[in-house]
């Protein structure tokens, strides 16, 4: 499959058979995730895999967020991945302060997305959540109050019939400039 077209492919998934995920596969995303670009490759990440039913299904509730009106679908997924921003290079670190820019957030999305599409390719659904209680969350993986989770990834197979959503982007000539805004 050409990129483009697995880009296409990918969509954020909230309905999930009970379909137990094959290990390879979870760990085919995470070296897909693993490999994935940083500045100057500090790699400020670990990946928490939440596999086992009650702790899964306990994470998946802390993510319904006020009156528990969120993400209601997330205990359907047989996998979630906490993505937890380690400390970056010390340069990393220094840039970021003297650029105004959260590198290791931005390098957090580009690994989630690397996580994702590798799902996709290998017939898995994901969904990437930012809304979840992180401090359960954080006590529910044993995860140092000190350091954050930016956020949780669905993982699981999808129903047949599900749906592929045709995406519904600006037009290109909305969102490209060519050599000044």
């Amino acid at each position: 499959m050409k990129l483009l077209e697995l880009i296409e492919l990918r969509q954020s998934d909230r309905k999930y058979i009970d379909k137990k995920v094959e290990k390879e596969k979870i760990i085919n995303c995470l070296e897909a995730t693993r490999l994935a670009p940083s500045a100057s490759n500090s790699q400020p990440w670990s990946f928490v895999v939440v596999d086992e039913p009650e702790l899964k299904n306990k994470v998946g509730r802390a993510s319904f967020g006020p009156l528990k009106a969120f993400n209601k679908f997330v205990p359907q997924a047989p996998v979630i991945v906490a993505f937890v921003q380690e400390k970056p290079k010390k340069i990393t670190e220094i840039g970021g302060r003297i650029k105004n820019k959260e590198y290791p957030l931005i390098d957090i999305g580009i690994a989630a997305e690397h996580f994702c599409l590798q799902a996709a390719e290998d017939g898995l659904g994901t969904c990437m959540l930012g809304w979840f209680d992180e401090k359960k969350v954080k006590e529910l993986l044993n995860v140092p109050e000190s350091i954050n989770i930016p956020l949780l990834v669905t993982l699981g197979y999808t129903p047949e019939n599900y749906l592929h959503r045709k995406k519904i982007r600006k037009s290109f000539d909305d969102v490209v400039k060519w050599n000044k805004y």
